[in-house]
């Protein structure tokens, strides 16, 4: 798909009524796509994005399993998505598996067109927020905007209420000389060589010569060698037999992985009337770091609330958080197991044992909606770590900073 410009100033994508005191998204990223995209539907505010960059939305692919969303979600979500695939595949030393789920990809273009195409949108670049109120926000030229209500999704802020792993990746977009012959994305390949923490390369095939590549790593530190993590890609698209014509950009990335979560203290340090969202509000999958199906979930509660006030959606986006901190313990600990229990050349193990379980346990556990029965059959048979160093990872409390006197 050819990629929108996004370098010019202050550029407004399209107009949002000049009468309407609107809703103001600070941040340009994905929570305020879809907060955008799922309220431009029927009866539509007036809403206004600003960010601080000159460039929108990033140089960013997101992908979710349709099984994440709702099919309710998949409707609105539609004008956002780029690329769709029937299914997937990973790809394990000693284990290697097709699933037919689906599998959908959006990029900083369509989101950039979507965007455009919503009348109620106005999108200002260059525009740094310095202060935030429940009522207006202003600018760092000492500009005041009023608004009807203010959300704050200006993407992760460090806190040392979380306890984190990193998922490192460079990824390039590539033209191949020939067919590469690749139906659906490879999600993962972790037949590669294991090196800092545990790695695999994921694959979105966007034509039958267009390929994004992505070498990733879970590591323990949040280092990114862009040369060396971009020589490997090259290497393995060389090793598949992908003569590579055109590079055509890169992307990359550091995502948190939650170890640990102090969400009382977490929510401490975030204003009480300033609502907070995407990874500003550590809203996403703690394992594998993807935050589309939280934003999705996020999107659809302000909808469900709207119109609404600042200090009130605080509240409500709060409790909401509270409410997915509970639901996903499970996954902490699984992080646990991965990063302190797993020696680092042995963490593949871990997936590969998980990626043999049914095919509905895996959507639902991507999905976020592990339940009981599914814990009990992760859990099951005999460990891929050992038992003494898992159980040292049973509690959240050890991994966290103490908190100032």
């Amino acid at each position: 798909m050819p990629r929108q410009p996004l370098n010019s100033g202050a550029m407004t994508l399209a107009p949002a009524p000049a009468s309407a005191t609107p809703l103001v998204l600070v941040g340009a990223g994905l929570a305020s796509a879809l907060i955008a995209q799922r309220l431009s539907r029927g009866n539509a505010p007036a809403i206004l994005m600003l960010e601080a960059s000159r460039q929108a939305f990033g140089e960013h692919t997101w992908s979710f399993h349709e099984a994440d969303v709702q099919a309710a979600d998949l409707d609105w979500l539609a004008p956002l998505v780029a690329h769709r695939w029937a299914g997937q595949s990973v790809r394990f030393r000693d284990h290697a598996r097709d699933l037919a789920s689906p599998y959908a990809s959006l990029t900083s273009a369509s989101v950039a067109a979507a965007m455009a195409a919503l009348p109620n949108v106005e999108l200002r670049l260059g525009n740094a927020v310095t202060a935030m109120n429940p009522d207006r926000v202003t600018l760092a030229d000492g500009t005041t905007i009023k608004a009807s209500c203010v959300i704050d999704a200006r993407g992760y802020q460090p806190s040392p209420a979380l306890s984190l792993g990193f998922q490192k990746f460079v990824g390039l977009e590539v033209e191949t000389e020939q067919p590469h012959g690749l139906p659906n994305p490879i999600i993962m390949d972790a037949s590669v060589d294991q090196r800092d923490g545990y790695r695999f390369v994921y694959v979105l095939p966007f034509s039958p010569t267009r390929l994004l590549i992505e070498d990733t790593r879970y590591s323990d530190g949040g280092a990114l060698n862009l040369q060396e993590l971009a020589g490997d890609v090259a290497a393995y698209a060389q090793a598949q037999g992908w003569s590579i014509k055109s590079v055509v950009r890169q992307e990359h990335g550091i995502l948190p992985i939650a170890l640990a979560h102090d969400v009382q203290r977490f929510w401490a340090e975030r204003p009480a009337d300033i609502p907070q969202a995407g990874m500003r509000a550590a809203l996403f999958h703690p394992t594998t770091g993807y935050s589309l199906p939280e934003a999705v979930r996020l999107a659809n509660l302000i909808a469900a609330h709207w119109p609404i006030g600042s200090a009130a959606l605080a509240r409500k986006i709060r409790d909401h958080a509270f409410a997915r901190h509970r639901r996903q313990g499970f996954y902490r600990l699984l992080n646990r197991m991965l990063f302190r229990a797993a020696r680092p050349e042995q963490r593949h193990l871990v997936l590969q044992r998980f990626y043999k379980l049914p095919r509905p346990l895996i959507e639902r556990f991507y999905a976020g909606r592990t339940s009981a029965g599914d814990i009990l059959r992760i859990l099951s048979g005999k460990p891929p770590v050992p038992v003494h160093r898992a159980l040292a990872c049973l509690r959240e409390a050890p991994l966290l900073k103490p908190e100032k006197p």
